[in-house]
């Protein structure tokens, strides 16, 4: 039941945050853009409404996909844990179990994540003129029609590898910030549910999740630059030569700071997208439990 709650909570977050997605996108992959509300103003001006939902059809399917996939393996890896280190699957985890299998979730997600994720931010950074715009001015014909054509054109051009560009910085976002998400969620609603309650409150679910997202991103910013950097490579261009020249690279041109584009945007985005991520998650485990 986990993965299909996290299937569900997974599919409606994105619908909530993927335009500040692209958005973040846009920062961390382009010099030219002042700040978050330059970025959006330019993406409106020549794309309209459509530019900050390009890739999202796909998005959404992936993004259920692997968060059943988080969800699911999250608690079948404390399951084990605690069944190996206490003799029982349901003995209460320590803040280290919880941690440990937070990260495995991360590291597992990673090989269903990588295409979706260069698929998105392909279709996120290719400009596409609104009709409006593009009738005053010619334009050439958009390189990927859609995210599945997208993938296709990476296969063909790039091969397998042009698919999983980016997985090494995605692995080491995404073990340590998986880790801190479900530790943060895990500890916050210990420390906020009252003493002879079983099941946080939905408020409390609600506050621990957004602020689980938080510190998830936070911790998880100067490698989602780096992985957007990376998948933004296309066959022709080989500007990066793996995590380390990429990370090298882009802080010797633009300084550390770099590291940091899309910081403050990641952290707004994140607490509503996983407020609705762990209420739906609860909820549908709930209402399953109780029919």
């Amino acid at each position: 039941m986990d993965f299909i709650a996290g299937a569900i909570g997974g599919g409606l977050s994105t619908a909530v945050g993927y335009p500040l997605d692209t958005v973040k996108v846009r920062i961390q992959t382009e010099r030219h853009y002042n700040g978050i509300w330059h970025c959006i103003q330019e993406t409106y001006r020549t794309e309209k409404v459509w530019g900050f939902y390009k890739g999202m059809s796909a998005s959404v399917l992936t993004v259920s996909v692997i968060s059943s996939v988080s969800f699911g393996m999250y608690k079948n890896f404390l399951c084990t844990i605690c069944k190996l280190r206490y003799g029982a699957a349901d003995a209460k985890p320590s803040k280290l179990d919880v941690s440990l299998a937070g990260g495995a979730a991360g590291a597992a997600r990673v090989v269903l994540m990588t295409p979706s994720e260069v698929a998105k931010v392909r279709m996120q950074t290719q400009r596409n003129p609104h009709p409006s715009i593009a009738s005053l001015q010619p334009v050439s014909k958009p390189k990927y029609r859609g995210s599945l054509h997208c993938l296709k054109v990476i296969a063909k051009e790039e091969g397998l590898g042009g698919l999983y560009k980016g997985c090494s910085a995605l692995l080491c976002r995404d073990c340590s910030s998986s880790a801190i998400y479900f530790l943060t969620y895990s500890a916050l609603c210990d420390w906020l549910t009252p003493a002879g309650k079983n099941k946080p409150g939905f408020l409390v679910v609600l506050l621990s999740g957004g602020s689980a997202g938080v510190l998830a991103w936070g911790l998880a910013t100067p490698m989602d630059v780096i992985k957007s950097r990376m998948q933004t490579d296309e066959s022709d261009q080989h500007k990066s030569k793996g995590l380390i020249h990429c990370a090298r690279e882009s802080v010797r041109k633009e300084g550390a700071k770099v590291l940091f584009k899309g910081l403050g945007l990641n952290c707004i985005r994140a607490f509503p997208v996983n407020m609705v991520v762990f209420v739906t998650y609860e909820a549908v485990l709930r209402f399953t439990d109780h029919y």
